[in-house]
């Protein structure tokens, strides 16, 4: 009897001929005949340039051509159809979690990875267990929170007593990095720093997901982190099979080096998970009412049987991953620092701001949306989204309607698009948050001043995102008219945990620290791929991004 690898592979080559089969009959058929690019490869079509880190402004020249909606050749000849047009996506978004849902390759992928949750869960299992998890992340339950936040970013970076806002909560910490800058003569020290803003996510999370504290930024290794560094890079080959695994979900479980890796990070997250899980059951009754962190409301309604233990796995892996891979954590955290290194008068500015409070800012101050701070997180998100675009498949035969007219391939002027069930559907996010249409002539260039009211951009735009053109940022739904975080329905619950852990790490980071690349504002910035796309300077190994810190002030 072949082994379980070889009996894989055969059964994918049998399917990717039934497909190719398939394909070939259906193409044409299936997504409306639009106008989009030729395809420059009949096997994956434009399929890896859709998944390359320049895919957003790719997808804009093709708006500027052929509208803001339009087709791109994917795999065995099908069609993908790409929407940039606000009207159409906020129908279209509207319609989660049943009238579009994820694509079957992607789905698979993510259950092997995560487990069935509620990253993959559609129809009323998510909205069930949805209203399950929102709970954890309510304002006033992020609010609870603040202490955390500050902790993780204070022990990168001082060494004094520190003194919260709310005068409740004092500890000593010790500074790993004023340590570190004291030790050098310059009084600046080279540091690579998207390592350690893993460390400020992973902790963070941690301690207000689990109760748990994982305590990288003392030094600590854990296998999570062990597991998420393994993945490393992705070869060739490696990307072969990623790209034909959206036309066969069998090809996921092609036996490669990331594969394995990948089975690792699961099972080391499903490790964790019941060890989280086992731990919160065994709380007193009186322990788990009072825990309000989200293993202990997972757990309180594990108990109830309002979801099931497999599902709270699943939502404890789904928050590993997101608290060290992406969200506005640990991605944006690295952003940040970059965007605060390119821009010395922006640098300034913000340490200004921050620095006129003299302590650190309230829940109320961290959510004034007219602050300098809030205008810097905004454009960070807008610039340098975490997920990248959003893939959906429609459920049911749907019409999207248009904001602005398109002409089909056959020069037909459509103000509507019907979209036949199957049809794979790509929500262009980075493309919307950073197009010159919506955006102005300044879209590209990183400037927090665009979210202030009352001063107007070179591109014609208010800072609100209202504008004397037919289109505008105003016309897109979304947190701050971006879809970083998605939106409707799938909207990222953790969205309001993020955001203010964001601005608390930077309310501190840019008070007591300096930033500055070694060779100068203009160092080349590059993105590769991992789980998501992550920024690294180039010519330096795998993700790093070393910039030189010192110290500003140590104490307010």
């Amino acid at each position: 009897m072949p082994d379980a690898p070889l009996t894989d592979i055969v059964l994918a080559c049998i399917a990717f001929i039934y497909l190719a089969y398939h394909y070939a009959l259906d193409r044409g058929h299936r997504t409306p005949q639009l106008r989009g690019p030729p395809s420059n490869n009949p096997l994956f079509g434009l399929v890896p340039t859709m998944m390359s880190v320049d895919s957003g402004d790719i997808c804009e020249e093709w708006a500027a051509r052929y509208g803001l909606a339009f087709t791109v050749p994917a795999i065995l000849g099908s069609k993908w159809l790409v929407i940039g047009d606000p009207k159409a996506l906020a129908h279209l978004i509207g319609k989660e979690p049943y009238g579009y849902v994820r694509p079957p390759a992607a789905k698979s992928f993510q259950e092997e990875l995560l487990g069935k949750g509620l990253f993959t869960a559609e129809g009323d299992e998510y909205t069930r267990q949805r209203k399950t998890l929102n709970q954890a992340f309510t304002s006033n339950a992020v609010k609870d929170l603040m202490p955390i936040f500050f902790e993780s970013a204070y022990k990168v970076g001082c060494l004094s007593i520190l003194l919260f806002a709310d005068e409740k909560h004092r500890y000593q910490t010790k500074a790993a990095w004023d340590t570190m800058i004291e030790n050098e003569p310059a009084e600046t020290k080279i540091i690579e720093v998207q390592r350690w803003m893993n460390h400020i996510s992973l902790d963070t999370i941690g301690l207000a997901g689990f109760s748990h504290a994982f305590n990288t930024l003392s030094g600590h290794t854990t296998a999570i982190t062990s597991a998420f560094e393994s993945l490393g890079r992705t070869t060739f080959f490696e990307t072969c099979i990623a790209v034909l695994s959206v036309a066969v979900p069998l090809f996921n479980r092609i036996p490669t080096r990331r594969r394995r890796m990948m089975n690792q990070l699961t099972e080391t997250m499903q490790q964790l998970g019941e060890e989280f899980l086992g731990n919160a059951r065994r709380m007193s009754r009186e322990a788990l009412s009072a825990d309000k962190s989200v293993i202990g409301l997972l757990a309180k309604s594990a108990n109830a049987e309002k979801i099931k233990a497999d599902e709270v796995t699943s939502q404890i892996n789904l928050l590993l991953l997101a608290g060290y891979e992406s969200t506005a954590t640990k991605v944006s955290f690295t952003w940040s620092l970059i965007e605060l290194a390119r821009n010395p008068a922006i640098q300034t500015r913000l340490r200004e701001e921050l620095l006129k409070l003299g302590r650190d800012p309230t829940w109320e101050e961290l959510n004034n949306q007219e602050t300098y701070l809030d205008a810097f997180a905004s454009e960070i998100l807008r610039l340098h989204p975490p997920l990248g675009d959003l893939y959906r498949m429609a459920a049911q035969d749907d019409v999207l309607p248009l904001s602005q007219p398109i002409r089909d391939a056959n020069g037909k002027v459509l103000n509507s698009v019907f979209v036949k069930r199957g049809t794979t559907v790509v929500l262009a996010v980075q493309c919307i948050n950073s197009a010159e249409a919506y955006w102005g002539r300044d879209s590209k260039k990183f400037m927090p001043e665009r979210w202030l009211v009352g001063t107007t951009t070179r591109g014609g735009m208010n800072l609100k995102g209202v504008r004397e053109r037919k289109l505008g940022a105003q016309d897109i739904k979304g947190y701050r008219h971006l879809l970083s975080f998605s939106d409707g329905a799938r909207i990222c619950p953790g969205k309001t945990f993020a955001v203010m852990e964001l601005k608390i790490a930077l309310s501190v980071l840019v008070r007591y620290f300096t930033f500055e690349f070694p060779k100068g504002p203009d160092t080349a910035i590059g993105r590769e791929r991992n789980i998501l796309l992550r920024p690294k300077v180039v010519g330096e190994e795998g993700y790093d991004v070393p910039l030189r810190v010192g110290q500003y002030m140590t104490s307010n």
